[in-house]
């Protein structure tokens, strides 16, 4: 089978399927690094392959400034990344599609991420990339061109629990790698047609597997910073991003501590987040955290550690993968942020979402971020933190 690379819209329908040599179909998303081109070299052992790389934003718009100049290293979707995923399929012989997501992926992450920043929430655009594009377009995509499974690079598992009829998501063996957090608001459809090849396997079993394959980016390094944020400077991207729609951030305001005196003044609560500690602009002696961000008042409040301990937070925009609906009282280990140990905690429906009290106080539970809930490694399901309780 000839390599072939086809740059295609998103919204056109692929008229031919392709075929393999009569073998199933199976399309990798494939983001150029390691993980995804060792799944496709292992799906192209047993299944028909077709690479599906997408292309999510213009690394030459100005509003990324001179960090785009040349090409950056450490992230994810870019130039040099459609490129390697363009070698690898060429490498293994297989039909591969560089696809323009660039639209959905403004609509549905970039524009989000700034809107959450400017109502004083930390946002997480992975997750939201997640959900609307690579599960969301890319799946319908894969069966456009004849694959009824979509397999990725993500260190996650699913398996069918045949006695409820549901599919599960759980976390990866390694759980150094795992990212069932980023995957939790996966809808059963979308579960059913995905395939996580290297939930099974450990970062260093498939850096070698990588090597033994002679894939052209065995040795290529991890991918860290968001795609849209090239040099991570999130403040300096929302202000250009804002000036870009004619929208320029008028967001000043005073940095006060939970009683109101009034201690500075910020430029704007995009610059913070729940727990910040450096950057405040504040020295009174002693460490203050931002504890709270109020986007009426523009008012940053800031105190000591002890004041970012909570044992409750409301969560909204609920998936359930484990069960139809939780019932009132369900017991979990809530993870607050990726790198959180999940925490005991009980569950309470409240109005459609929950309210989630921990069994010990928590610290910095931040509105913007996932709460997920897991049940040893079983994600139960997770949602959006709206605010935080006492």
């Amino acid at each position: 089978m000839s390599f072939k690379e086809l740059v295609i819209e998103s919204s056109v329908v692929a008229e031919t399927k392709i075929s393999s040599d009569h073998r199933p179909l199976v399309a990798v998303a494939m983001s150029g690094g390691v993980d995804s081109s060792t799944v496709a070299a292992l799906m192209a052992r047993e299944y028909g392959v077709v690479g599906l790389t997408m292309q999510l934003w213009d690394q030459k718009r100005s509003i990324n400034g001179d960090a785009c100049a040349t090409p950056v290293r450490g992230r994810c979707c870019s130039t040099n990344d459609v490129y390697d995923a363009r070698r690898v399929a060429e490498h293994l012989d297989f039909p591969f599609y560089v696809v323009n997501h660039q639209r959905q992926f403004e609509e549905t992450v970039v524009h989000p991420f700034v809107s959450e920043y400017l109502a004083g929430r930390t946002p997480i655009p992975c997750t939201h990339c997640n959900n609307h594009i690579k599960f969301g377009e890319l799946l319908r995509l894969a069966r456009q061109v004849g694959a009824d499974y979509l397999a990725t690079g993500h260190y996650a598992r699913v398996e069918l629990d045949r006695e409820s009829g549901r599919y599960l998501l759980r976390k990866a063996v390694d759980e150094t790698r795992d990212q069932s957090y980023f995957l939790f608001g996966l809808t059963q459809e979308q579960l059913s047609r995905s395939w996580f090849p290297l939930g099974e396997m450990r970062k260093l079993e498939v850096r070698e597997l990588a090597r033994e394959m002679a894939l052209p980016v065995a040795e290529k390094p991890e991918s860290h910073e968001i795609c849209f944020v090239p040099d991570g400077d999130y403040a300096r991207f929302l202000e250009k991003y804002q000036q870009e729609r004619g929208t320029p951030v008028s967001d000043t305001g005073e940095v006060v501590t939970a009683e109101g005196e009034v201690l500075a003044k910020h430029d704007g609560l995009y610059h913070f987040t729940v727990g910040q500690r450096k950057g405040l602009g504040v020295a009174v002696g002693n460490p203050l955290y931002v504890i709270s961000l109020n986007p009426a008042s523009r008012r940053v409040v800031v105190g000591e550690g002890d004041a970012l301990l909570t044992r409750t937070c409301f969560v909204r925009d609920t998936n359930w993968i484990a069960v139809e609906a939780p019932t009132d009282g369900l017991r979990v280990e809530a993870k607050i942020r990726h790198q959180h140990s999940p925490a005991p905690a009980t569950l309470y429906i409240e109005g459609d979402g929950v309210r989630v009290e921990f069994d010990n106080p928590q610290r910095a539970v931040t509105p913007g971020q996932a709460a997920v809930f897991y049940q040893g490694d079983l994600v139960v399901g997770g949602g959006w933190i709206e605010r935080v309780g006492t």
